[in-house]
């Protein structure tokens, strides 16, 4: 039998991919660094238990949503396919919902509407999190019809990974606003002193409504470059597989087809478990902000004598450099080992480095800032998110694989069910870590108008580690640690006996190639 022949994306089209997947994880960064993890709770003061409580809600609805979603892609056939024109027409959307997510009160003010306030939080985020769902199953369920080419896959889904990755780089609107505010702070001064909803405005609400602003400029220049770049996606794109000529299965028979697949199903149980694996990129940049900048970053300058920014690099390196080369070099592996053995040994190896940050914490007695515990913190960081970057790209690509099972044993290809299972394990993950957190923060009360407190303490020169004994930097550490060391570990149990090996996978691929060729001939 001759070669195969394979149909499969060019350079072109692929890097008009990674634009555009670069910019819609710019978006998605703006919302889970900026308003999930910093926002509403240290801007705008609103209840910890509060903000992980919408959280959650949001990420059970998603439960029901990206399988809504997945189904209505499945059954999308239009002249574009079936993912693009998600792509093509939502992203504008999607960056007018994200600037809108910001446009809320201050719960701490004098005369605010704190139940107001609170549900605008939990509406516009809700309503976020459906429009980007819109996209997100479209963005990544398009890279299983692009190719027909088992390693051209594996290499678009880890360069997608590490597109999304770089697009980490969104987590830098935690701290462009103190660059900003000094544009607004001029606004705010000058009502000091006079009465604002029945209450004297004093330098604390000045400081509070000048940070705000700031944060909304941010978010406004951030979320429009992002949006244009998330557009290229839907553009350059053609999917070359073809899908189902007619799809009339429901809502109930996809969650049943997600179900009832094994190896789908192993994946999604072990997806679950892993949820506290979030943890380490929703406290980045809180731990930031205050455990390394005592809430300020015009103290860069002046702690450690002028060394603290040096640290502080090094640590955000050691979170995003050793990620990106897991993504890297994990479909590399792929060609070598069973996908199995590689998924375990991220979940399992990986569990170590998150342990150590916790243990490391106390050994310190909870001073981590001089550079030898700074060094060994970013060699914790770094072989922690390592792990994370790798087992990240061995669950997309699992994942197409089981688009590849589903059609070989039934006839039909879910690319949209099954990557809106994709969607739904970050999102609920998400939820699961921020519901964590918020106990955790409300446990130790870091949060509303204690929280308050606490940053006007940092204002008059105290530092984080000290605060209140370091109870609140004890609580980030341990989040960072202990809970996703856990995870990890217990994630590879319902692996252990995946139901898909390498060889199988291939076999199924190349006969489904075949009878592709040979229906399009006929």
């Amino acid at each position: 039998m001759g070669e195969i022949q394979k149909k499969t994306y060019g350079r072109g089209e692929l890097i008009g991919y990674l634009t555009g997947m670069f910019g819609q994880n710019l978006i998605y960064q703006v919302i889970a660094a900026g308003l999930v993890s910093v926002y509403l709770g240290t801007v705008l003061y609103i209840p910890a238990i509060a903000v992980s409580i919408i959280i959650f809600v949001a990420r059970i609805w998603d439960a029901l949503n990206d399988p809504m979603m997945g189904t209505i892609v499945d059954r999308t056939h239009t002249k574009w396919g079936k993912c693009r024109p998600y792509l093509i027409f939502f992203p504008a959307i999607i960056g007018v919902m994200t600037i809108l997510c910001f446009m809320n009160g201050i719960y701490t003010s004098p005369g605010a509407s704190k139940a107001l306030i609170v549900a605008w939080a939990a509406i516009s985020y809700i309503a976020w999190g459906m429009l980007f769902t819109v996209c997100d199953i479209p963005l990544w369920g398009i890279t299983s019809l692009m190719t027909e080419d088992q390693d051209d896959r594996a290499k678009i889904i880890g360069l997608a990974r590490m597109a999304a990755g770089i697009g980490g780089i969104g987590t830098v609107v935690s701290f462009i606003p103190d660059f900003l505010k000094g544009n607004f702070e001029a606004k705010y001064a000058a009502k000091i002193g006079t009465i604002v909803n029945g209450a004297e405005y004093t330098q604390q609400m000045a400081n509070n409504d000048t940070k705000k602003a700031a944060w909304i400029a941010t978010v406004v220049i951030i979320t429009v470059v992002a949006t244009i770049l998330f557009e290229v996606a839907g553009l350059v794109t053609k999917e070359r597989v073809p899908g189902d000529a007619e799809d009339k299965r429901g809502i109930i028979d996809n969650f049943k087809i997600m179900w009832n697949c094994l190896p789908f199903r192993q994946i999604l149980i072990s997806g679950v478990i892993r949820s506290p694996l979030q943890l380490l990129m929703i406290l980045a940049m809180p731990l930031m902000l205050y455990y390394y900048t005592d809430n300020s970053f015009d103290n860069i300058g002046n702690l450690d004598g002028g060394q603290r920014l040096f640290k502080i690099a090094l640590i955000g390196l050691a979170v995003f450099i050793p990620q990106f080369a897991a993504m890297a070099i994990t479909p590399v592996f792929v060609k070598k080992f069973e996908n199995k053995k590689i998924y375990n040994f991220y979940s399992v190896a990986g569990a170590v480095p998150y342990a150590l940050i916790f243990v490391a914490y106390i050994v310190s007695g909870g001073n981590m800032l001089s550079w030898g515990w700074v060094v060994v913190t970013a060699v914790c960081i770094g072989l922690a998110s390592a792990s994370m970057g790798g087992i990240n790209v061995m669950q997309s690509i699992m994942i197409a694989d089981c688009v590849d099972y589903e059609e070989y044993h039934k006839g039909y290809r879910p690319d949209g069910v099954f990557f809106s299972g994709q969607s739904f394990l970050t999102k609920l993950s998400g939820g699961i870590a921020a519901l964590i957190q918020g106990v955790v923060y409300a446990v130790v009360k870091f949060s509303g108008e204690n929280l308050d407190n606490i940053n006007y303490k940092l204002a008059q020169g105290e530092h984080f580690y000290e605060v209140d004994g370091g109870k609140y930097a004890a609580a980030m550490f341990f989040l960072i640690s202990i809970p996703v060391a856990v995870g990890m570990v217990l994630s590879a149990l319902p692996m252990k006996s995946y139901a898909m090996t390498d060889d199988e996978h291939k076999k199924m691929l190349d006969e489904l190639i075949i009878k592709r060729n040979s229906n399009q001939a006929d």
